[in-house]
């Protein structure tokens, strides 16, 4: 299970979050075969839809983000629900590219820069709200700052890491934290958090010290008193089902579907967690009669 905290500044004038994502990226990449430079990619993106699923506000609400930066990786896509479980999948899992520094995967040049960050919002009932921006780096913590900044017009700094074992593809924690001003927060407190985060060490190497989320936030930001307003457990979790399956399969039409009819058997991987669903031809048959 992942850890979640959610904090404020006793102030007023900060929201903090952090997390603990090594369970839930370990899963993610078992189910889907990636290398390191992926790994830490899909990582990342699952973290930071973890922390704006989170806070979401209607119980049924859904997040989610879609990374293209024209890189080899193709698409990356996260989505979270209101409680910060996610699910997510890279479109070329296999990339491998030369470290970028001693230690540094490239996730930018697998991802690319050359693209956007979509954020689609479903709140369960009327239209998603849907924010697009140019990517600024491809390495999605800078991608995420520049979201809010440009489309919700919220002051953040966001810090996402996966570390991974060199050569041999295995997490060995993954994680990230989201500070936020609030309308309080004024220029002084700007250059108060900047101060703060300015030496701070990366995310994965406080995980790797035994850091707990709570002592990340405090760790972030010593100049402030935080006090915690959460905790919470999340997962990597699949809201896939067979009856939605059906359902996908109904939107492909009468036509799509009798053509699948004149096979044996047809076969629907889900993106997300690889399950495989198998119909046979008479169960197609039977759902052209609903179609």
């Amino acid at each position: 299970m992942g850890k979640l905290v959610r904090c404020i500044s006793t102030d007023g004038t900060l929201l903090i979050m952090a997390a603990d994502t090594t369970d839930i990226v370990r899963e993610a990449c078992s189910i889907h075969h990636t290398t390191n430079v992926c790994s830490a990619a899909l990582g990342r993106l699952l973290t930071a839809a973890s922390f704006m699923g989170h806070m979401l506000k209607e119980e049924n609400a859904s997040v989610t983000l879609r990374v293209n930066g024209g890189g080899p990786t193709g698409s990356v896509i996260a989505v979270s629900d209101s409680r910060g479980n996610v699910r997510g999948y890279i479109e070329n899992p296999e990339v491998e590219l030369p470290l970028k520094m001693p230690g540094k995967l490239d996730v930018g040049g697998a991802v690319g820069a050359d693209g956007t960050l979509t954020v689609m919002k479903d709140f369960g009932a009327g239209d998603p709200y849907i924010g697009q921006v140019p990517l600024v780096s491809g390495e999605i913590a800078e991608d995420i700052t520049a979201y809010y900044a440009a489309s919700e017009q919220t002051p953040t700094v966001c810090a996402l890491g996966v570390l991974t074992v060199p050569v041999q593809r295995q997490i060995i924690t993954s994680g990230g934290f989201l500070i936020q001003l609030l309308p309080t927060a004024d220029d002084k407190i700007i250059d108060k958090v900047e101060a703060c985060i300015k030496e701070l060490k990366p995310v994965t190497s406080m995980l790797t010290d035994g850091l707990t989320p709570f002592e990340i936030c405090q760790k972030a930001l010593p100049a402030f008193d935080i006090e915690m307003l959460g905790e919470y457990e999340t997962a990597y979790r699949c809201a896939c089902s067979r009856e939605k399956v059906e359902q996908a399969l109904l939107s492909t039409g009468r036509a799509g579907l009798d053509e699948m009819a004149h096979d044996p058997v047809t076969q629907v991987t889900c993106h997300f967690c690889d399950k495989v669903y198998t119909f046979t031809s008479d169960e197609i048959k039977a759902l052209m009669k609903k179609a």
